[in-house]
C-alpha cells in the first residue's frame, strides 16, 4: 500500500503530464515520496542530469537499464552533488553512494547488480535515513 505523500505527488504528476512519475521510498522512517523523471533510452541514460544547475529537493532521476547487472556511473558534466541509490529488479537498495562530487569522471561502481538507479540532491540519502535493504516503489520495479 502506497502512502499519503506518494498519493499526493502522484496527483501532482499526473498534472505535470508524462514527463514526472511518482516513486517512494520506504526506509525505517517511513515513506519518502519523489517525483522522478525516468530515463530509459541509452540517450537518455548517457544525458542524464548533466549541465542542470538545480534540481527541487523532492525530485529525483530514475535511470532503467531494462536488466539487472553491475552499473557504473560518473558526473562527467553534471553540475549538482548527488547521491546515487542503486536498486535491485525486486526495488530494494542494493547500493548507496553518497555526495557524488559534481564534474568528477571517477567511476561510481553499483557495487552488486543493479536494474536502475535513483539520483537525488546530495544529503537525500542521509535526511530520510537510507540503507542497503530499503525499498523502492516504482511501476518499473517488480514486487
Amino acid at each position: 500500500m502506497l502512502g499519503q505523500p506518494f498519493a499526493a505527488l502522484r496527483a501532482v504528476a499526473d498534472s505535470a503530464g508524462a514527463k514526472l512519475e511518482p516513486l517512494e521510498i520506504v526506509t525505517p522512517t517511513g515513506p519518502h515520496a519523489f517525483l522522478v523523471e525516468v530515463m530509459r533510452t541509452e540517450v537518455g541514460r548517457e544525458r542524464g542530469l548533466m549541465y542542470r544547475r538545480s534540481m527541487p529537493q523532492d525530485r529525483g532521476m530514475l535511470f532503467d537499464f531494462g536488466v539487472e547487472q553491475p552499473i557504473q556511473m560518473w558526473m562527467k558534466n553534471t553540475y549538482l552533488p548527488l547521491d546515487m541509490i542503486f536498486i535491485s529488479r525486486s526495488g530494494k537498495v542494493v547500493g548507496v553512494a553518497e555526495n557524488a562530487e559534481p564534474l568528477s569522471e571517477t567511476i561510481i561502481p553499483s557495487r552488486a547488480p543493479a536494474y536502475g538507479v535513483l539520483e537525488l540532491n546530495a544529503g537525500a540519502a542521509a535526511r530520510i535515513g537510507l540503507k542497503i535493504g530499503d525499498s523502492v516503489r516504482h511501476s518499473m520495479f517488480s514486487r
